[in-house]
Order: structure tokens, then C-alpha cells, then sequence
């Protein structure tokens, strides 16, 4: 009778282990992103070594937001990785997701572009393509609702005021803050920027509803329109041309 054996050599094995204990010890402090790829995958692949899977993942999708956001097939044609990886790397992005979005709703009220920065960062930081997403609060600025309303491309998206406060009515929303990213990392507003909050800004005021602040996040910095005097600028331009809504 042949006896099998592991395909997982005592120096993998050690390997394996100094990783699981350096996240034990420390977290994610000091690891590169090849290696918190490969860590994940360990939990997976029991007796392989997935360092090479790893740089492959992380080679192919260059970033590590985008290895996690990558499709299950695409995943599924890096060597090492197979299905059962490829659901676990993209179990990690909805856990986090729905992590964040459980902090965020129902919690006390945002009361300022840092701390809204802080809760947008991880979910937004590191996008390939635009995301523009819409928060949506209660009388006492308590986030009832979080939606991402579109997906654009590397320099843009579209987005549609009268489907914004269709949404914002139908949470029942008193105030509305919105943000969204800039892949190239440039975080000054574009005159499409300064337009499409114009409009929001606008629409909310014939509703009665109230916009915030939109800000704009791009790598680890952002804008914010209502620090730096937007919002109020056109929440008064509005009264001018239209009359307080209050």
C-alpha cells in the first residue's frame, strides 16, 4: 500500500505559520499586500503554498481592493487559486462592507467631513472606476440609509438628482450627504463636481430636504464642499433666485 505524502514541505509549513503568527501578534502591520492575499488563501488551502498564488492575484489585478473586488471567474483563472478561494477573497470585501455600513446606521449623528471621511475611506479609497454614493438621514442627523447610486468610469458617473430624492423620500430622509471618489487620487472638484452638487443642493431645497456636505475622496485625502463654503453658497443662491423653502 503507498502512503501519500503531504505536499506541504516543513519550510511552507514554518512559513505558513510565521504569517498566521506575525497577524496574530501584530494585525496587519507590516505585511505587504501579497501577504495578506496569501494569508487569506491559507485558510482555504491546507497543504499548498500560496505565496506564488498570491503575487499572481495581486500581479494581475495590481491592487488589493481590486484582487478582493475581482469577479469569482476572473479569480478562478489565477493558478492556486480555484472557487473555494475566490468566495473566500470576495467573502472578505461583503463582510467588511456590511462591517462598516453596521457601524454606520443608527449611530450617533455625523458632525463632521473627517469623521464622515473615516467611515467612506475603506470603501471608496481604493475604487478603479467612480462610485457615487448617497447617505441618508433622520431629523436628528442619524444615518437611516446608505446606497451606492451609480458606478461610473475612471473619470466619471452619472448621476440623476430626480432619482436621488426619489431615494431620499423613500427612507423618509430629512438630509442628504453624498461623496464619492476620484481614482486618479486628485481630490479638487471638477466644474461637473460643483454642477451635479449645485442641482442636489437645488432639488433638495424644493423638497425640504437638506444636503450636508458631498465630499471627495482620492487616496488617503479628500474635499469637502461644505468646510470649504459650497454648500451654504448655494443653499443661498437658492434662496436668491427662489425664496427660502423654510
Amino acid at each position: 500500500m503507498k502512503i501519500e505524502k503531504s505536499k506541504t514541505s516543513p519550510t511552507a509549513k514554518g512559513h505558513r505559520q510565521r504569517l498566521r503568527q506575525r497577524f496574530i501578534n501584530s494585525g496587519l502591520n507590516g505585511f505587504h499586500d501579497y501577504e495578506v492575499i496569501e494569508l487569506l488563501l491559507t485558510l482555504a488551502t491546507p497543504r499548498k503554498d500560496c505565496k506564488q498564488a498570491a503575487k499572481a492575484a495581486l500581479a494581475a489585478f495590481k491592487t488589493l481592493p481590486a484582487v478582493l473586488e475581482a469577479p469569482i471567474e476572473e479569480l478562478c483563472e489565477i493558478k492556486g487559486v480555484g472557487p473555494r478561494n475566490a468566495m473566500g477573497l470576495r467573502l472578505v470585501k461583503a463582510v467588511a462592507e456590511r462591517y462598516f455600513k453596521k457601524k454606520l446606521i443608527h449611530k450617533d449623528a455625523i458632525n463632521n467631513s473627517k469623521q464622515l471621511f473615516d467611515y467612506l475611506y475603506h470603501s471608496l479609497r481604493d475604487k478603479t472606476r467612480e462610485y457615487f454614493k448617497v447617505i441618508f438621514l433622520d431629523a436628528k442627523n442619524r444615518v437611516v440609509a446608505t446606497e451606492n447610486h451609480s458606478r461610473g468610469t475612471l473619470t466619471g458617473s452619472s448621476v440623476y438628482p430626480r432619482e436621488v430624492i426619489h431615494a431620499a423620500l423613500r427612507h423618509a430622509a430629512a438630509a442628504l450627504i453624498f461623496a464619492h471618489n476620484h481614482p486618479s487620487g486628485d481630490i479638487n472638484p471638477s466644474p461637473e463636481d460643483v454642477a451635479i452638487t449645485r442641482q442636489l443642493v437645488f432639488a433638495g431645497k424644493v423638497m425640504g430636504i437638506a444636503v450636508h456636505e458631498h465630499i471627495i475622496i482620492g487616496g488617503n485625502d479628500y474635499f469637502s464642499f461644505a468646510d470649504q463654503g459650497y454648500i451654504a453658497r448655494m443653499g443661498r443662491e437658492f434662496d436668491t433666485l427662489y425664496g427660502s423653502t423654510s
